[in-house]
């Protein structure tokens, strides 16, 4: 019952005029992200984070988690008609959306992504108030030594649960540790890799950094594939009342692939490193597995939408239960909503539930509210949201560069951080084309501060001993089980060679 009352608490915040409005426009402004090919949620938000700074944060967060359901719900939109993925979760909506669209099913085909994207959303949300909470109480019991193991859990997700090459993600995760220790170092104040530079004392600020990456990098590969591309052919599609219904009706009939992939996205998503994109991918193969007609996926089968949808959804949802529990983000776009948390000067975690009770609550009734607003929108402003892409590219990307260039000036109104963007969205450019994920990179950036903090505060605990990790009871399992996830490729390498000689036997 009391988690009712604070959920009341968070609704009348949700309620409030200016929240209102600022969902809307995040909402709005999230929808045009996610249908732009090259500029995903992640930067869309790192983008918009300096406009936080004028509204409180209870109002900030709803505004960029907006931003953030309106991504992923905007994606939908150029993948079913134009077979162009706006954000790398909706990949897996080519492949039956598209078909659909080319049937002239276009209309049932968005109807039912959006739908689903409701329902990924909705269930999430439930999940959500029902863990927060005992999550955060559970978390109260973490010292230091526990927070280290926690992020070197975090870390270890990325390696053994990650999609990409495992070292490839080290070597991703420890450039971004590495950036996190230029400036001042936290003990003794001494200056650490500036090279005399006295503009990286302050180090590099996470959101320049971020926008080069997500923002600047994209584009260029988004720029090359344009080039590289043939032209593909392009849908004009509205959603309909026929079209609604009978979205409905398929919702309805594949309600339990549904649910199941909702249940699997939310859980996929509050694991650190892993998101909306290898959830809607399982949610996809999930329903091919278990589907009756496997033969109809690839050439417009229905539920090959509504599934990947809604795990994509809930993952959305799900990566945001760690950050604001543990202080742990569980996908870039988290990353960037938990800098924004320090920018405000909250402390994410067990404490921030007791402390800012309105500013929780907040975002976790907007998770309700937001996902039937942006279904609703979208169910209107299809032909307005796909009209976007008929904008000149050749116009539409300069000012998407400005746009960024001038995001990551106003953080700190110094030169440096657009030298930044510009330097980091070569670099990358050149990781997405070398297949380095810039997931790890981004998350590490966050917590490797924190991470450093912990570890030497846990050091000084143990008068220098590390055991003292492995000698407290919570501890122990989350460094047991982040080792394990270190080891789970080489283990699975192993296997395989083991496996492949005794076949060749």
């Amino acid at each position: 019952m009391e988690t009712i009352g604070y959920l009341m608490v968070g609704f009348g915040v949700a309620f409030q005029p200016l929240s209102l409005l600022m969902m809307v426009l995040g909402l709005l402004l999230g929808l045009a992200v996610g249908v732009l090919p090259g500029l995903g949620g992640t930067a869309g938000v790192a983008l918009l984070l300096p406009l936080t700074m004028l509204v409180p944060p209870e109002v900030a967060i709803i505004f960029l988690a907006a931003i953030y359901w309106g991504a992923l719900y905007g994606g939908v939109i150029t993948s079913i008609l134009f077979a162009i993925p706006g954000e790398p979760w909706s990949v897996a909506l080519i492949f039956d959306g598209y078909p659909m669209a080319k049937q002239g099913k276009a209309g049932l085909a968005l109807s039912a992504a959006f739908l689903a994207s409701f329902v990924g959303i909705f269930v999430a949300a439930i999940f959500f108030v029902a863990a927060a909470m005992p999550l955060a109480l559970f978390a109260l019991k973490f010292g230091p030594p526990e927070m280290f193991a926690i992020m070197l859990l975090a870390f270890s997700t990325f390696v053994g649960l990650g999609t990409g090459h495992p070292a490839k993600t080290l070597i991703s995760t420890a450039f971004g540790i590495l950036l996190t220790a230029v400036g001042l170092d936290l003990v003794t104040g001494q200056p650490r890799f500036t090279f005399g530079s006295i503009a990286w004392l302050s180090g590099y600020h996470f959101v320049p950094v971020t926008i080069g990456l997500f923002g600047i990098g994209e584009i260029m590969i988004d720029g090359e594939d344009r080039f590289n591309s043939e032209i593909k052919e392009v849908i004009h599609a509205k959603v309909g009342v026929q079209d609604m219904k009978d979205g409905l009706a398929a919702i309805w009939a594949f309600f339990p692939q549904t649910l199941m992939a909702s249940v699997l996205g939310f859980f996929v998503g509050v694991l650190p490193g892993t998101g909306a994109t290898p959830a809607s991918f399982l949610g996809y193969g999930l329903a091919k597995q278990y589907s009756k007609n496997p033969e109809r996926y690839g050439h417009g089968a229905i539920e090959g939408i509504i599934a990947p949808q809604a795990a994509a959804n809930a993952a959305g949802t799900g990566s945001l239960l760690p950050m604001v529990s543990l202080g742990i983000p569980g996908s870039p776009t988290a990353a960037v909503l938990l800098a924004g948390l320090y920018m405000w000067g909250l402390w994410p975690g067990p404490r921030l539930f007791m402390e800012e009770p309105v500013f929780v609550w907040g975002l976790i009734a907007s998770l309700f509210l937001s996902g039937a607003v942006c279904l609703v929108i979208c169910m209107l402003g299809v032909p307005w949201l796909a009209a976007i892409m008929r904008v000149p590219w050749g116009l539409l990307t300069p000012t998407i560069v400005i746009a960024c260039f001038i995001g990551s000036f106003v953080m700190r109104n110094i030169m440096f951080d657009v030298w930044c963007t510009l330097v980091f969205g070569v670099v990358g450019y050149i990781m997405k084309k070398l297949k380095y994920p810039l997931a790890p990179l981004a998350v590490a950036l966050v917590l490797g501060d924190m991470t450093e903090r912990f570890l030497r505060q846990s050091l000084i605990m143990g008068d220098g001993q590390f055991s003292v990790f492995f000698t407290r009871p919570i501890s122990v399992w989350f460094m047991v089980i982040a080792i394990l996830l270190f080891l789970f490729p080489a283990i699975q390498t192993i296997k395989a060679k083991v496996k492949a000689g005794k076949a060749a036997a």
